[in-house]
């Protein structure tokens, strides 16, 4: 089976199994969407989200941010991990966007990647489920399926990223991504993978 083929089954069998997914990272706004992203490093999805609403109570725009004090913001977030690291760049990127952006989210990838804290997937994740715009965050996750469904030889996420956007259609980018994570949660882990009952390794590995 060739590449090209393989990534349709996927596609019909990730349709199938996960036709509509939700943004796993509750927010109310794009820069909502932008702090929960880089609490998500390193974290699961399930502790940021019961993490984020004790800070955005506090701090939901970049004006009350900067506010807090760095320290302030670590006491919160300190349940997401690396908190010492995170509250600064939560900190400077909110008086970043202030300083050079009014306030608001950048809807690009060279602005956003230029903000601390901020590096390539947390960017295509603002830019694809904040923006609608094209863009294919590559995880641990899909990295990890890429290779396993052999879409992807990729040592890395950006090469994955690249070769992934190569096999499927640039308009399902942003819903596969999602996809990918939830399917990979349920039948294709890391640890424990019973390739058999795994809906897509059972069928092209």
């Amino acid at each position: 089976m060739k590449k090209k083929e393989k990534a349709a089954l996927v596609q019909e069998i990730l349709d199938k199994h996960f036709p509509d997914p939700p943004i796993p990272l509750e927010h109310k706004d794009n820069y909502t969407l932008l702090i929960a992203v880089l609490l998500s490093a390193q974290c699961t999805d399930a502790r940021v989200n019961l993490t984020t609403p004790a800070l955005f109570k506090k701090a939901s725009t970049p004006k009350q941010m900067i506010k807090l004090s760095i320290e302030e913001i670590e006491d919160i977030i300190r349940p997401c991990g690396l908190a010492p690291a995170k509250s600064k760049a939560i900190w400077n990127l909110s008086r970043q966007l202030i300083d050079k952006h009014g306030g608001k989210v950048p809807g690009n990838f060279e602005d956003l990647e230029a903000l601390p804290g901020v590096g390539h997937k947390t960017a295509s994740v603002v830019m694809a489920q904040g923006f609608g715009k094209p863009a294919f965050p590559v995880d641990t996750h899909i990295h990890r399926c890429a290779k396993r469904w052999t879409l992807s030889s990729g040592k890395n996420v950006v090469q994955t990223e690249k070769d992934l956007k190569k096999l499927f259609p640039e308009d399902s980018w942003i819903k596969l991504h999602l996809q990918i994570i939830y399917f990979a949660r349920k039948f294709c882990p890391a640890k424990a993978h019973d390739k058999k009952n795994c809906p897509i390794c059972s069928k092209i590995c």
